[in-house]
């Protein structure tokens, strides 16, 4: 019989990882890169508006990470080159809400909760919303798919075929806003981003076709989440960053395979 506190553990990475491999992918094709970093940083000022305003964490760092995607992709381009806006968003952010946070400290607040991620305090609760959040991430997925890979590859093939680019970063936007928040609990607010890229970028090894790498980054996605909890729990060491480490160590397999094979 296995242990209901290790499955709800290994259901809430594996649910994360499952989200954010096929997410990933599309984070590579757009070169949306810094953004995740962004929105990631962002929740960490989701976290304190909850703590202030007594709002559910999630629900914070929804709002949050909504609000500055909104802001940097208005902002983009027309005031400042979109790097520019995305990395004085995304330091600002991580800034603000590590000032804020710690401004709350008499709640007693533990940063390294967020930063890093607590996956042993996800609680039945904490498992639903996401369960629920995946679903809604990977539904809008699914059902923008060939909109959202038509305007990562040409703006005005796009357009071309009836689907408005502008429409379809915004859909894009909240699926990532949607996994932030679900996911800051899993392996933290500086962690995410990570998660998003890298069984992507392992996928994009073997994948000849946009779909096979959607499919093959959630796996790699879930081969990471159970390594790393199979090592944190081995080795006493952090989940979080045991499971971007575990990433690591499929995308080098993955690059020095090909590399290999590439000499015969």
């Amino acid at each position: 019989m296995i242990d209901p506190f290790l499955m709800r553990v290994g259901l809430a990475a594996v649910l994360v990882a499952m989200t954010a491999g096929p997410l990933g992918c599309f984070v590579l094709w757009r070169r949306m890169v810094f953004f995740g970093d962004t929105i990631s940083h962002a929740a960490l000022l989701g976290v304190a508006l909850s703590l202030a305003t007594d709002l559910p964490v999630t629900a914070g760092v929804l709002l949050v990470a909504l609000a500055v995607s909104l802001v940097v992709l208005q902002a983009g381009g027309r005031f400042h080159h979109t790097d520019t806006v995305l990395g004085v968003a995304s330091h600002s952010a991580l800034a603000l809400g590590l000032v804020s946070v710690s401004l709350l400290g008499g709640v007693g607040v533990d940063l390294m909760t967020y930063l890093m991620g607590d996956i042993l305090s996800v609680g039945t609760a904490d498992l639903f919303q996401i369960a629920i959040g995946g679903a809604v991430a990977l539904g809008l997925l699914v059902w923008r798919w060939k909109g959202l890979l038509v305007a990562s590859v040409d703006r005005e093939m796009a357009v071309a075929h009836g689907f408005a680019p502008q429409r379809e970063a915004l859909i894009f936007t909240v699926m990532l806003a949607v996994l932030v928040a679900v996911a800051i609990k899993v392996v933290g607010a500086l962690m995410i981003s990570a998660l998003l890229v890298m069984p992507a970028t392992t996928a994009r090894q073997f994948s000849a076709t946009p779909e096979r790498m959607a499919v093959l980054a959630a796996f790699c996605g879930v081969l990471s989440a159970v390594l790393g909890l199979f090592v944190s729990f081995a080795l006493d060491t952090p989940t979080g960053p045991s499971i971007v480490v575990a990433a690591l160590v499929l995308l080098l397999v993955a690059v020095g395979g090909r590399w290999v094979a590439a000499q015969k």
